[in-house]
């Protein structure tokens, strides 16, 4: 085994269990997010080589899946316009329960974050330590405190914005 190899599945080990939980959160659905998983790591087998440490190898990941995540949200959004009639969304949202709902909805709101503040609050929400996030944020954790703060605020100003509609 090459030693690109031997890291790579380290990395794989280490983060697919919370890449796989990102993308399930961004979809909420089973094989969207094993889609998602394989999309991410296949993109950080690609570019493993331009890894540079300058974050933590962590970060670096979840960035990828974060914007794989949201070039998928963006794609799958058109082809509903295209594809979808009022009965087929009818049908779905029925098979759909209120909490994944719920969470399906968080996760869109989480989208449209600045890509500082996704990858913080999705830190967050994986139980990440505080001081580990503020070293991979780069700021201090006093700083990341309040930056925490106003990124909840943000998020439950757009669910409630979204709950409206």
């Amino acid at each position: 085994m090459s030693n690109k190899e031997q890291v790579f599945k380290e990395i794989f080990q280490a983060n697919s269990k919370k890449i796989y939980h990102l993308c399930f959160g961004y979809t909420g659905d089973v094989d969207a997010a094993n889609d998602l998983l394989q999309e991410t790591f296949l993109k950080v087998w690609q570019n493993l080589d331009k890894f540079r440490n300058q974050s933590m190898i962590s970060t670096w990941v979840y960035r990828i899946a974060v914007n794989t995540c949201l070039t998928y949200l963006k794609s799958e959004k058109r082809q509903a316009k295209d594809e979808l009639t009022p009965n087929i969304i009818e049908n779905k949202e029925e098979e759909t329960s209120d909490k994944q709902e719920q969470i399906k909805t968080l996760y869109q709101c989480i989208a449209k974050l600045e890509e500082n503040e996704r990858i913080i609050i999705t830190m967050v929400m994986d139980e990440v330590p505080y001081p580990e996030i503020a070293e991979i944020s780069g700021i201090s954790e006093g700083n990341l405190r309040v930056k925490i703060h106003r990124i909840k605020h943000k998020l439950t100003e757009l669910y409630n914005q979204h709950e409206r509609l």
